[in-house]
């Protein structure tokens, strides 16, 4: 289904979104100089005005597969439910981009920056009438949140510097909405300094492939053996952030023989002391069920964040990931983890110094931590899955926008 929808095909590749600038012509000028000579350049009235049944054409930068799943694909579940059409093309898809349009009542970009498509995309929407919505889950638009960000360390300088200065690309893409969704409460407020745009929350949530690979490799019990404590980590730079627990993460590990971390993705091993090293596994990210899998091993997972203006605005994927194969997290209060985790019940939320004794709390009974995954997973199926209510959506954004 999805495939019909739209799915990337893997011929796609990435481009930085200013390089497109300079491209050639423009794939609609010949159209376009038709129906100006023909006199039947503007429409009369708005497909959404004429048609009784809304539907949304999503064209986005689609080469990031989480931001893919949890900004584009899932979205079909929460129009759906919404009794809303839906369908999504890769930005430089250019013939699939343009026959979506015709049919649609709404546009929505995401995660785009100026380029000769994207103003044609725009300008198309503009001659069609269709009200235009941008969907983002990074604050890319903020010149301070990546110049601050301490993840960006890891990155080559040139290659940080032109994503910094790609911020006001982004923006005023923005700008030329009519209304943005955004996955957190605090992008929310880093693209209010900026934006006078409409803004709704829409954040990640389980969808019902995310549920289902959860639902095979969920754990039946605790392990019994060692406790194991998991570290995702899916790009460059999540480094910073596992060091910003080094110190209680160290003294946990190392105080009892049974006990190891488990890191799963890309993560450079030298950086961590000697002693935390001899008990780290890590696991290099494959598919994302064999991730659900190696998850389910261990007894909970870890959500730490370095608390700067980019880490404020990240959402709770990871928390999503854990919940659905039952096992509970331990998140910081930086970012929206802690949105997802009760305190006792579903998990932990350790502020600035609580991480040796959250940790210690759930090693030291193993038959409780398992019913905080149960229960984690319980609530995941019903506050986190779709909805066209909150926490998952302001229902304002669908009344507003989509009306």
């Amino acid at each position: 289904m999805l495939g019909l929808k739209g799915h990337v095909p893997t011929g796609v590749t990435a481009s930085a979104p200013g390089d497109l600038r300079s491209a050639p012509g423009c794939a609609m000028t010949a159209i376009w100089t038709e129906l100006a000579q023909k006199d039947a350049f503007h429409v009369t009235a708005s497909p959404a005005v004429q048609r009784r049944r809304r539907s949304v054409a999503m064209i986005g930068d689609l080469n990031l597969p989480q931001c893919r799943k949890y900004r584009v694909e899932q979205l079909d579940e929460i129009w759906g439910a919404a009794d809303v059409g839906y369908d999504f093309a890769h930005y430089q898809d250019v013939p699939r981009c343009l026959n979506i349009l015709q049919s649609a009542t709404h546009l929505m970009l995401y995660r785009l920056g100026a380029s000769a498509l994207t103003e044609m995309y725009l300008y198309e929407a503009r001659r069609l009438k269709l009200p235009v919505l941008y969907d983002i889950d990074d604050p890319l638009f903020s010149f301070p949140a990546y110049e601050t960000y301490s993840n960006g360390d890891a990155l080559d300088p040139g290659m940080r510097r032109a994503l910094i200065d790609q911020a006001p690309s982004y923006f005023a893409v923005m700008q030329q909405a009519d209304a943005l969704t955004l996955s957190t409460p605090g992008l929310l407020e880093a693209a209010a300094r900026m934006s006078t745009r409409p803004a709704y929350l829409r954040r990640n949530f389980a969808d019902r492939a995310t549920l289902e690979a959860g639902r095979r490799h969920k754990r039946s019990g605790p392990t019994g053996g060692d406790f194991t404590v998991a570290f995702a980590s899916g790009s460059l730079g999540h480094e910073v952030d596992l060091l910003s627990i080094k110190e209680p993460l160290e003294r946990f590990i190392t105080a009892a023989p049974s006990r190891r971390l488990q890191i799963l993705g890309r993560f450079d091993l030298s950086c961590l002391p000697p002693k935390l090293r001899a008990r780290t596994v890590i696991k290099p990210f494959t598919t994302y069920p064999a991730y659900l899998a190696a998850l389910a091993h261990a007894d909970c997972a870890m959500l730490p964040l370095v608390d700067d203006a980019f880490n404020r605005c990240k959402s709770a994927v990871r928390v999503i990931d854990a919940a659905s194969v039952g096992v509970p997290s331990i998140v910081g209060e930086t970012g929206d983890g802690a949105a997802m985790v009760e305190t006792g019940a579903t998990g932990v939320v350790a502020g600035k110094h609580g991480w040796f004794d959250a940790l210690g709390r759930l090693a030291h009974d193993p038959g409780n931590t398992h019913a905080m995954g149960v229960r984690a997973r319980s609530e995941l199926e019903r506050r986190w899955a779709a909805s066209t209510t909150l926490p998952v959506l302001e229902p304002s954004l669908i009344d507003d926008v989509i009306a």
